[in-house]
């Protein structure tokens, strides 16, 4: 398996740090020179080792926070 070409082109946010300092990001993302999408996924303190995460495109992510602002109103 060839090597994954990334390049971080927004940091949007952290949402969490664990004890060992890895951090679950969004970001978005191009991967392999393709066009950049929402990323989701935790990174290395040096920011050069990831962990597994999803990719979402624009689409998805609206649809994702139409869910989650829906089980939201759930709860209330």
């Amino acid at each position: 398996m060839g090597s994954i070409q990334y390049d971080i082109v927004k940091h949007i946010g952290k949402l969490s740090e664990s004890s060992k300092g890895w951090e679950k990001q969004l970001n978005v993302i191009s991967w392999n020179g393709r066009p950049p999408k929402y990323d989701l996924r935790d990174w290395a303190p040096d920011g050069e080792k990831m962990g597994k995460g999803i990719t979402l495109s624009l689409e998805d992510l609206k649809a994702l926070k139409k869910l989650l602002n829906h089980m939201e109103e759930l709860q209330d």
